[in-house]
Protein backbone atom coordinates (compact mmCIF):
# COMPACT_ATOMS: atom_id res chain seq x y z
CA UNK A 1 0.00 0.00 0.00
CA UNK A 2 1.03 3.05 -1.12
CA UNK A 3 1.45 5.72 1.85
CA UNK A 4 -0.13 8.97 1.44
CA UNK A 5 1.77 11.80 -0.88
CA UNK A 6 3.21 14.74 2.00
CA UNK A 7 2.59 18.41 0.50
CA UNK A 8 4.29 21.27 2.42
CA UNK A 9 2.39 23.85 1.84
CA UNK A 10 4.21 27.23 2.14
CA UNK A 11 2.35 31.06 2.21
CA UNK A 12 4.60 32.36 -0.79
CA UNK A 13 6.68 35.45 -1.10
CA UNK A 14 7.92 37.39 -4.04
CA UNK A 15 11.25 37.27 -2.64
CA UNK A 16 12.87 34.44 -4.65
CA UNK A 17 15.24 33.32 -1.46
CA UNK A 18 11.95 32.25 0.55
CA UNK A 19 10.82 29.58 -2.50
CA UNK A 20 14.28 28.24 -2.75
CA UNK A 21 14.55 27.97 1.48
CA UNK A 22 11.25 26.06 1.20
CA UNK A 23 12.81 23.69 -1.43
CA UNK A 24 15.74 22.89 0.72
CA UNK A 25 13.74 22.54 3.47
CA UNK A 26 11.58 19.77 1.40
CA UNK A 27 14.91 18.17 0.49
CA UNK A 28 15.91 17.94 4.16
CA UNK A 29 12.54 15.82 4.45
CA UNK A 30 12.95 13.70 1.48
CA UNK A 31 16.68 12.94 3.34
CA UNK A 32 14.68 11.85 6.20
CA UNK A 33 11.91 9.64 4.74
CA UNK A 34 13.21 8.85 1.17
CA UNK A 35 10.19 6.45 1.21
CA UNK A 36 7.62 9.33 0.78
CA UNK A 37 6.50 10.98 -1.99
CA UNK A 38 7.15 14.72 -0.64
CA UNK A 39 6.84 17.89 -2.78
CA UNK A 40 5.89 22.10 -1.84
CA UNK A 41 3.66 23.92 -2.59
CA UNK A 42 2.56 27.54 -2.35
CA UNK A 43 -0.73 29.11 -1.44
CA UNK A 44 0.67 32.07 -3.48
CA UNK A 45 3.21 34.21 -4.66
CA UNK A 46 5.42 31.38 -5.23
CA UNK A 47 5.05 28.58 -7.66
CA UNK A 48 3.98 25.61 -8.29
CA UNK A 49 0.56 26.41 -6.95
CA UNK A 50 -1.08 24.07 -4.05
CA UNK A 51 -3.31 23.15 -6.79
CA UNK A 52 -0.81 22.12 -9.64
CA UNK A 53 0.90 20.04 -6.92
CA UNK A 54 -2.32 18.12 -6.13
CA UNK A 55 -3.30 17.72 -9.95
CA UNK A 56 0.44 16.16 -10.34
CA UNK A 57 0.00 13.73 -7.65
CA UNK A 58 -3.82 12.91 -8.45
CA UNK A 59 -2.01 11.92 -12.50
CA UNK A 60 0.86 9.73 -10.41
CA UNK A 61 -2.13 7.89 -8.98
CA UNK A 62 -2.03 9.14 -5.41
CA UNK A 63 -5.29 9.53 -3.97
CA UNK A 64 -4.16 10.45 -0.33
CA UNK A 65 -2.34 13.63 0.38
CA UNK A 66 -1.40 14.49 3.80
CA UNK A 67 -0.42 18.30 3.62
CA UNK A 68 1.54 20.03 6.31
CA UNK A 69 1.45 24.06 6.38
CA UNK A 70 4.51 25.66 6.94
CA UNK A 71 3.16 27.86 9.50
CA UNK A 72 4.31 29.39 12.70
CA UNK A 73 1.15 30.41 13.84
CA UNK A 74 -2.80 29.44 13.97
CA UNK A 75 -3.73 32.64 12.14
CA UNK A 76 -5.39 33.81 9.15
CA UNK A 77 -3.54 31.48 6.23
CA UNK A 78 -4.07 28.60 8.42
CA UNK A 79 -7.50 28.84 9.52
CA UNK A 80 -8.90 30.01 6.41
CA UNK A 81 -6.51 30.03 3.40
CA UNK A 82 -5.64 26.46 3.84
CA UNK A 83 -8.83 25.25 4.34
CA UNK A 84 -10.33 27.10 1.35
CA UNK A 85 -7.41 24.91 -1.04
CA UNK A 86 -7.52 21.85 0.75
CA UNK A 87 -11.71 21.92 -0.04
CA UNK A 88 -11.26 23.19 -4.12
CA UNK A 89 -8.91 20.37 -4.26
CA UNK A 90 -11.33 17.90 -3.17
CA UNK A 91 -13.59 19.69 -5.05
CA UNK A 92 -11.91 19.57 -8.18
CA UNK A 93 -10.69 15.50 -7.81
CA UNK A 94 -13.98 13.43 -6.38
CA UNK A 95 -12.93 10.34 -4.07
CA UNK A 96 -9.61 11.99 -3.51
CA UNK A 97 -8.87 11.76 0.35
CA UNK A 98 -6.63 15.18 2.02
CA UNK A 99 -6.13 15.49 5.21
CA UNK A 100 -4.55 19.39 6.53
CA UNK A 101 -2.32 18.62 9.38
CA UNK A 102 -2.00 21.67 12.20
CA UNK A 103 0.99 23.83 11.51
CA UNK A 104 4.37 23.53 12.53
CA UNK A 105 3.44 25.79 15.55
CA UNK A 106 5.93 27.56 17.63
CA UNK A 107 7.55 23.96 19.14
CA UNK A 108 10.26 24.46 21.87
CA UNK A 109 12.91 22.81 19.97
CA UNK A 110 12.72 26.14 17.31
CA UNK A 111 14.17 27.71 20.39
CA UNK A 112 17.56 25.37 19.76
CA UNK A 113 17.52 26.23 15.94
CA UNK A 114 17.05 29.98 16.61
CA UNK A 115 19.96 30.27 19.17
CA UNK A 116 22.58 28.07 16.30
CA UNK A 117 21.29 30.98 14.08
CA UNK A 118 22.08 33.91 16.57
CA UNK A 119 25.35 32.10 17.59
CA UNK A 120 26.38 32.87 13.73
CA UNK A 121 25.50 35.93 14.10
CA UNK A 122 27.12 37.26 17.05
CA UNK A 123 30.40 35.34 16.16
CA UNK A 124 29.86 37.22 12.55
CA UNK A 125 28.98 40.20 14.98
CA UNK A 126 32.06 39.68 17.33
CA UNK A 127 29.46 40.52 20.26
CA UNK A 128 30.04 38.23 23.23
CA UNK A 129 27.85 38.96 25.57
CA UNK A 130 24.42 40.10 26.24
CA UNK A 131 21.89 42.05 28.23
CA UNK A 132 18.85 41.70 26.30
CA UNK A 133 16.77 39.87 23.74
CA UNK A 134 14.00 40.40 21.17
CA UNK A 135 12.33 37.71 19.36
CA UNK A 136 10.97 38.63 16.24
CA UNK A 137 8.27 36.87 14.13
CA UNK A 138 5.54 38.18 11.77
CA UNK A 139 2.81 39.18 13.98
CA UNK A 140 -0.90 38.90 13.21
CA UNK A 141 -4.70 40.60 13.46
CA UNK A 142 -5.34 37.59 15.65
CA UNK A 143 -4.21 38.32 18.72
CA UNK A 144 -4.21 34.70 20.09
CA UNK A 145 -1.46 33.99 17.44
CA UNK A 146 0.93 36.86 18.51
CA UNK A 147 0.29 35.67 22.06
CA UNK A 148 1.54 32.12 21.19
CA UNK A 149 4.74 34.34 20.68
CA UNK A 150 4.99 36.19 23.57
CA UNK A 151 4.82 32.97 25.82
CA UNK A 152 7.60 31.37 23.40
CA UNK A 153 9.70 34.74 24.03
CA UNK A 154 9.35 34.34 27.84
CA UNK A 155 10.65 30.66 27.43
CA UNK A 156 13.44 31.52 24.98
CA UNK A 157 14.58 34.19 28.02
CA UNK A 158 14.25 31.64 31.06
CA UNK A 159 16.32 29.69 28.99
CA UNK A 160 19.17 32.28 29.02
CA UNK A 161 18.15 34.12 32.37
CA UNK A 162 17.79 37.49 30.18
CA UNK A 163 14.88 40.00 29.93
CA UNK A 164 13.06 39.09 26.45
CA UNK A 165 10.14 40.23 25.06
CA UNK A 166 8.30 39.56 21.57
CA UNK A 167 8.15 41.70 18.65
CA UNK A 168 6.07 42.23 15.23
CA UNK A 169 7.08 42.96 11.68
CA UNK A 170 3.58 43.43 10.89
CA UNK A 171 0.10 44.03 12.36
CA UNK A 172 0.95 44.47 16.15
CA UNK A 173 2.69 46.23 18.26
CA UNK A 174 5.70 46.12 18.91
CA UNK A 175 7.60 46.95 16.35
CA UNK A 176 11.51 45.45 16.71
CA UNK A 177 13.08 48.57 16.23
CA UNK A 178 10.60 49.77 19.06
CA UNK A 179 11.64 46.80 21.71
CA UNK A 180 14.94 47.57 21.28
CA UNK A 181 14.80 50.89 22.07
CA UNK A 182 12.97 50.18 24.84
CA UNK A 183 15.67 48.42 26.34
CA UNK A 184 18.05 50.69 25.15
CA UNK A 185 15.82 52.96 27.11
CA UNK A 186 16.79 50.89 30.44
CA UNK A 187 20.25 50.88 30.09
CA UNK A 188 20.95 47.83 28.47
CA UNK A 189 23.58 48.10 25.18
CA UNK A 190 23.90 44.54 24.19
CA UNK A 191 20.40 43.69 22.21
CA UNK A 192 20.27 40.56 19.75
CA UNK A 193 17.34 39.72 17.86
CA UNK A 194 16.42 36.28 16.96
CA UNK A 195 14.08 35.87 13.88
CA UNK A 196 11.25 33.23 14.27
CA UNK A 197 10.47 33.10 10.17
CA UNK A 198 10.46 30.00 8.58
CA UNK A 199 12.57 31.73 5.22
CA UNK A 200 13.84 34.92 4.24
CA UNK A 201 11.71 37.58 2.95
CA UNK A 202 10.17 41.15 3.16
CA UNK A 203 9.25 41.11 6.42
CA UNK A 204 12.38 39.49 7.80
CA UNK A 205 14.25 41.54 6.75
CA UNK A 206 12.10 44.86 7.61
CA UNK A 207 12.54 43.68 10.56
CA UNK A 208 16.39 43.13 10.93
CA UNK A 209 16.81 46.56 9.51
CA UNK A 210 14.48 48.19 12.39
CA UNK A 211 16.29 46.52 14.69
CA UNK A 212 19.88 47.48 13.69
CA UNK A 213 18.71 51.08 13.19
CA UNK A 214 17.45 51.30 16.67
CA UNK A 215 21.01 49.82 18.06
CA UNK A 216 20.79 45.96 18.32
CA UNK A 217 24.01 43.98 17.70
CA UNK A 218 22.76 41.41 15.75
CA UNK A 219 19.84 39.84 14.11
CA UNK A 220 19.79 35.90 13.38
CA UNK A 221 18.51 34.01 10.51
CA UNK A 222 15.47 32.60 9.96
CA UNK A 223 15.29 28.97 10.96
CA UNK A 224 15.52 27.95 7.43
CA UNK A 225 15.96 23.82 6.13
CA UNK A 226 17.11 23.16 9.74
CA UNK A 227 16.65 19.06 10.36
CA UNK A 228 14.82 20.29 13.66
CA UNK A 229 12.13 21.86 11.14
CA UNK A 230 11.96 18.81 9.28
CA UNK A 231 11.03 16.24 11.78
CA UNK A 232 8.75 18.31 12.80
CA UNK A 233 7.33 18.29 9.15
CA UNK A 234 7.62 14.57 9.27
CA UNK A 235 5.63 14.79 12.99
CA UNK A 236 2.98 16.41 11.44
CA UNK A 237 2.85 14.33 8.57
CA UNK A 238 2.37 11.22 10.67
CA UNK A 239 -0.51 12.55 12.87
CA UNK A 240 -1.88 13.46 9.51
CA UNK A 241 -1.23 10.09 7.96
CA UNK A 242 -3.00 7.95 10.56
CA UNK A 243 -5.97 10.45 11.08
CA UNK A 244 -6.76 9.08 6.99
CA UNK A 245 -6.89 5.76 8.05
CA UNK A 246 -10.57 4.53 8.38
CA UNK A 247 -11.86 3.61 11.29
Amino acid sequence: MTAPALVALAHGSRDPRSARTITSLVAEVRGLRPDLRVEPAFLELSKPSFETVVDRLVRAGYDEIVVVPLLLTQAYHAKVDVPRAVHAATERHPGLRVRATGVLGLEPVFLEVLDRRLRTALREARVRELDALVLAAAGSSDQLANQAVARLARLWGSTHRLPTVAAYASASPPATGEAVRQFRAEGRRHIAVGSLFLAPGTLPDRAAELALEAGAVAVSDPLGADPEVARTVLARYAVGAVELVPV
